[in-house]
């Protein structure tokens, strides 16, 4: 159904924006996962799952700037 392509669509684009978002957080903190959570606004438990969650790694995100 072509309801289903755009909320699968808004969804993507959800998870990516979330996912560059945690990025700079990590980046801007230098990769202190306490300093990044508060910036965003979540728990250390929460960045944690998010970190894991999208396999981001600090050798990658570091390589990506």
């Amino acid at each position: 159904m072509p309801g289903d392509t755009v909320m699968n669509a808004l969804k993507d684009s959800i998870k990516e924006m979330e996912r560059k978002e945690i990025i700079n957080a990590l980046k801007e903190s230098n990769w202190i996962m306490a300093r990044a959570a508060v910036k965003l606004g979540i728990t250390n438990r929460i960045i944690g799952y998010k970190i894991k969650k999208y396999g981001l790694k600090r050798e990658i995100v570091f390589r990506l700037s």
